[in-house]
């Protein structure tokens, strides 16, 4: 089969930083399923993987974002028949969805969107897994009672980017109101038109704007941009018994005893847990992505889809990874094979 992949660890203007190559096509087995790729997205972690100088013997194929067919199914596989047309986000300890097949299970897959075409639902399964996950799993939030939820104040650090704008719509789903960063003129209206009720500049303390809006603190802290930076002011800005969730990592160690007097909670969201680690919980991945396809074709929230480049090559591929890495991105970059 066709893939795309890397040995050496480029620039991205380097043509050899992601190339074409021809490798073996994978056999199913168990709760495995082999999905023929029409749509591929790039997301952050593509580049961290692409660039954090791991030793290679033979070519890495990345990928977390895809949209197929399925054309093979494992002698476990019960969710899936062949000609299902499905979408999912992978795993991070197989090869990705850089490639013209890819092997799955089943458990963190679902059908796709029906109303939407491959390159908007390609844009959508790890971003929506990761902001789902972060509010409903690990800050608790019940989506099913929005009345509940009036009047908690979520803060969306970064809310332009691909997380973000899933979890802005979500949150607002849920009931929330949405404080969400962002520091330029059209990423300020992307994240209006998402449904922030509020927008802050994360280049500047978040503590004196969020309190000019009239709030002494918030419920909720979605970080999606940088911990090191902003630690002591989440720490100020967060609600007695509040959650902090975090996507990004930090560079230096947390002090999380200025948690405490406020008997405040933080915890990571890592999409790739459940699949990493095989949890008993694993096909909790397939029923998200079911629901948010469900809310795709009801329109509930929207694709975040912005850009798109056509076939799937390493030349596109590249151009794809250049763009986020340029870090002006707005919303999700696709590559697909109509």
């Amino acid at each position: 089969m066709k893939a795309i992949g890397y040995d050496q660890h480029l620039p991205i203007n380097d043509a050899n930083s992601l190339f074409d190559f021809e490798t073996e096509t994978p056999k199913t087995t168990g709760h495995d399923i082999l999905v023929k790729v029409a749509a591929v997205s790039v997301n952050p972690v593509d580049i961290a993987v692409r660039t954090n100088n791991e030793p290679l013997t033979e070519p890495k194929i990345i990928g977390w974002d895809a949209v197929g067919t399925v054309a093979e199914i494992g002698d476990q596989v019960s969710l899936f028949k062949v000609g299902d047309r499905v979408f999912y986000a992978g795993s991070f300890i197989r090869p990705g969805s850089n490639s013209e097949f890819q092997l799955v299970d089943e458990r963190i897959v679902a059908q796709a969107p029906a109303t939407l075409d491959d390159a908007h639902a390609a844009a959508m399964p790890l971003t929506s897994l990761t902001a789902w996950e972060a509010l409903f799993e690990q800050m608790g939030i019940d989506p099913k009672n929005p009345t509940a939820n009036q009047g908690k104040t979520l803060l969306i650090n970064n809310g332009a980017g691909g997380v973000g704008s899933i979890a802005t719509q979500l949150a607002k789903w849920a009931g929330l109101t949405v404080i969400s960063s962002a520091s330029r003129p059209e990423t300020i209206q992307w994240t209006e038109e998402h449904g922030a009720d509020f927008t802050v500049d994360h280049h500047k303390s978040f503590v004196p704007q969020i309190n000019n809006l009239n709030f002494d603190n918030v419920d909720y802290i979605l970080d999606l941009k940088g911990l090191d930076q902003h630690w002591n002011e989440f720490a100020e800005l967060i609600a007695p018994s509040g959650k902090i969730v975090s996507i990004t990592g930090n560079q230096k160690p947390l002090d999380l005893s200025v948690l405490k007097r406020k008997r405040a909670t933080f915890a990571w969201e890592w999409m790739y847990t459940k699949s990493y680690y095989q949890t008993a919980d694993m096909i909790s991945q397939h029923n998200i992505l079911a629901q948010i396809a469900t809310m795709l074709d009801k329109g509930t929230i929207t694709s975040t889809l912005t850009k798109t480049l056509t076939p799937i090559n390493a030349e596109n591929i590249r151009q794809g990874h250049a763009l986020v890495e340029s870090n002006k991105m707005i919303g999700k970059v696709v590559i697909t094979n109509d």
